[in-house]
């Protein structure tokens, strides 16, 4: 016989079998038991939970000979035929190959006719969202009041895509994600069996990378037995296979983004990328790391939250307790950021390298989430009862210790005067910005209304430019005139229908701005 697939070779054969599914399987097998047996099921969920699976158990349970408290018995005439797909009254159908009416009116003119053998005949009808509105409504009928000694089994990943009237009609039952320790217990039993040797840390790398999947499990590790045939399988050697890294990588990661030291960044990423490493998971990865360290600081018993070992789990909370917990929230929200532009980008590895530059080589000096990490710092330092010296140790600490001073210090507020002095002096204060950012902020409208600072945008590139440099324009304005302002930035259409809402001699007017940009720009394109 030619060599059948793990997942194919380990597919459960009776419901005690089926991994994750308890709920699922205590209520079929009742119903069996009491003959309580619905004409219509609906199963639902992720791919490699076993829907399928456990549709065919079912199908053998309700025809088998000798059945042994709503299981199948296995060895029956009947229960052999479907376990090997031979038999009359078992048809599975392909929901996305056969999708059309013609395919349902065939199933439609076939259920008339008794089963061959046994009790019922069973229709399992895999990804069944993927039928036609056709061919859902010629379903209709038919599973609705079925003859007595047929019954349907859909199974979707999608259950949303099926009409109500097709869900009303169906028992529905969810198979959840398998825990990853779940998964990896399952695996070591089947290793076990096969006699090959695994190391516990390969183990549960591959039930986290198989994200609730026992086929993805399977397929995982099947891989990795015939590329190391013989050998026992470790974690490097799934690493290897999987096209991930060494855990140890992370470590190295987050102690340089937190050191800000970019060399260090720049190295690992080269490392990553020159092993044929994927940089999607990569960062999807790390991100699961600083999720690791935070939870490990949390969770008292972080082992069993983990999934890891104590040992791993251990390596966690050392690092943690090195890390400020705030900053690897910062992490998360940047790199889950990043997550979502990696994506689509044609370069990700560019991408992953500026964000790590940003976070460790702000520009100018002034980074808010660098000053925000020295603030803390120093805030620990305090508590802890540590000296504080009062000269700064570096540029960014002295940043940090100005930012501390000024929040001691209650900022003066703008007034409409001073709104409406700076509308005056708009083409002298944008001399202040870099020549780009220059030209974005000369062909802006600043208008006074309803005691409010507006930039008004002409177009949506030109709004999204202002909302990036809101921040600056207000540092600005605050260096330049000593009172906080805050900016508002609205786009033409948006100011002019706030001006609707009020009176408009109460709106402000600046200088003639086309005017003042053709003198001052004339026919130069800046880059964005």
């Amino acid at each position: 016989m030619s060599y059948l697939a793990l997942y194919r070779k380990m597919r459960p054969k009776n419901f005690d079998q089926v991994v994750g599914q308890e709920h699922i399987v205590k209520t079929l097998r009742n119903q069996i038991k009491t003959d309580r047996i619905s004409h219509a099921y609906l199963f639902c969920g992720t791919r490699g939970t076993g829907k399928t699976s456990t549709a065919k158990i079912f199908a053998k349970a309700v025809n088998c000979v000798n059945p042994n408290d709503g299981q199948p018995c296995g060895e029956c005439d009947v229960c052999m035929d479907i376990e090997k797909g031979s038999a009359m009254n078992v048809i599975e159908i392909d929901a996305a190959s056969n999708n059309s009416v013609d395919n349902i009116r065939d199933i439609r003119d076939e259920v008339k006719y008794p089963p061959t053998e046994g009790r019922f005949k069973v229709y399992i009808i895999d990804e069944v969202h993927m039928l036609s509105a056709g061919a859902f409504n010629a379903l209709l009928k038919t599973l609705e009041e079925p003859p007595a000694h047929v019954i349907f089994i859909l199974a979707t990943t999608d259950p949303q895509k099926i009409p109500v009237t097709i869900l009303s009609r169906c028992q529905r039952f969810d198979f959840k994600r398998i825990s990853a320790s779940m998964i990896g217990d399952t695996l070591k039993r089947y290793m076990k069996n096969e006699k090959v040797s695994v190391s516990d840390d390969a183990v549960y790398y591959i039930a986290r990378a198989a994200d609730g999947a026992m086929r993805d499990a399977l397929s995982i590790i099947d891989q990795c037995i015939a590329f190391y045939f013989g050998e026992e399988i470790t974690l490097p050697k799934v690493l290897e296979v999987c096209g991930a890294v060494d855990l140890s990588v992370f470590f190295d990661m987050t102690d340089a983004l937190f050191k800000q030291n970019g060399e260090r960044c720049m190295e690992i990423i080269e490392n990553v990328v020159s092993n044929g490493r994927d940089i999607v998971q990569f960062v999807n990865d790390l991100i699961l790391h600083f999720r690791n360290i935070i939870v490990s600081l949390s969770v008292p018993n972080g082992s069993n939250a983990l999934e890891f070992s104590e040992e791993s789990a251990e390596r966690y909370r050392k690092q943690g307790e090195e890390i400020d917990k705030g900053f690897l929230m910062e992490l998360i929200n940047v790199f889950s950021a990043l997550q979502g532009h990696i994506k689509y980008s044609s370069n990700p590895r560019v991408i992953l390298e500026v964000e790590c530059i940003k976070i460790c080589n702000p520009v100018g000096g002034e980074n808010i989430e660098q000053l925000k990490a020295e603030i803390r710092n120093i805030q620990k330092k305090i508590s802890d009862g540590v000296f504080v010296s009062e000269k700064p140790v570096s540029a960014v600490s002295a940043n940090a210790s100005e930012v501390l001073e000024n929040l001691a210090k209650p900022k003066p507020k703008a007034v409409p005067e001073d709104i409406k002095t700076v509308l005056g002096q708009w083409k002298n204060f944008a001399d202040d910005f870099k020549i780009a950012d220059k030209y974005f902020i000369l062909q802006v409208k600043p208008r006074f209304l309803d005691d409010k600072f507006y930039v008004v945008c002409p177009s949506k590139g030109h709004y999204d430019r202002i909302l990036r440099l809101k921040e600056e324009i207000e540092q600005n304005l605050y260096k330049k005139y000593q009172k906080e302002f805050s900016v508002f930035a609205v786009t033409q259409k948006e100011f002019e229908r706030k001006c609707g809402e009020f009176d408009m001699t109460d709106v402000q007017m600046d200088f003639d701005i086309e005017e003042e940009v053709n003198s001052k720009i004339g026919d130069v394109i800046w880059d964005d």
